[in-house]
């Protein structure tokens, strides 16, 4: 992939992490995630993932990436389709945000969170939102088009904010709605990162196509957003 030649020794250098996050459940944050490792030259680390455990999100992200990819090892595996609060209960975990650790690589990272800000990870109060205060990096916020969409994105924005967590911009997923995502930038006053259509049909091979179509415009967006916020 050219922008990999031409922009890899200059990611190296800004070697930085993002966390995925999204404006509710089922969003698109694993596709944006793939997407990003593959443009942006980095590894991938999901802290939890809850059910699905004989397809994880890690190896629908490691399928396209470099050979240098990494997916590093999920931190809990809960059983159960549920809030990581209720599946680790059901599996007699227990979660605590101080017991995540960011892995250590040399490159880019790219951390996926689990459902939405809000979602419980403890019966301590402690949500996605705490995790990403644990885990002191910046967001990138992932927002799909659907009715509500627009209340969802800025209740986001809201919350990060009211936490200081630094936002790099949105990523909206799905078809283009010019008007919703007019209003979105409007009244979050965001960049946007990238808008990724929800690809037909959905394979390797098309995610691939985008990524060699938009995949520089991404990494620019990226690089820039990260500069802003040091």
């Amino acid at each position: 992939m050219e922008i990999e030649n031409s922009l890899l020794i200059f990611a190296k250098q800004m070697s930085a992490k993002i966390f995925i996050t999204g404006i509710g459940t089922d969003v698109g944050k694993t596709l944006v995630s793939k997407v990003l490792c593959r443009v942006w030259s980095a590894d991938y680390w999901k802290p939890m993932q809850s059910g699905e455990l004989h397809a994880l999100d890690s190896l629908k992200v490691a399928s396209i990436q470099a050979e240098n990819f990494r997916a590093f090892p999920e931190q809990f595996l809960l059983s159960q389709p549920l809030s990581p609060h209720a599946a680790a209960e059901i599996d007699g975990i227990s979660l605590k945000v101080t017991d995540f650790k960011l892995p250590e690589t040399d490159r880019n990272l790219i951390v996926e969170g689990a459902g939405g800000l809000l979602v419980p990870i403890n019966s301590d109060g402690d949500t996605i939102l705490t995790l990403i205060e644990q885990l002191k990096i910046p967001v990138a916020l992932v927002s799909r088009h659907y009715l509500g969409s627009i209340n969802h994105t800025l209740l986001s924005v809201k919350a990060l904010k009211s936490q200081q967590i630094p936002i790099l911009g949105i990523i909206f997923v799905g078809e283009a709605l010019p008007g919703t995502e007019e209003v979105i930038i409007k009244h979050t006053n965001l960049p946007v990162l990238a808008k990724i259509p929800i690809l037909e049909p959905f394979t390797d091979e098309t995610i691939e196509a985008y990524c060699e179509t938009y995949g520089e415009e991404i990494y620019l967006n990226l690089t820039h957003e990260l500069e802003r916020i040091r």
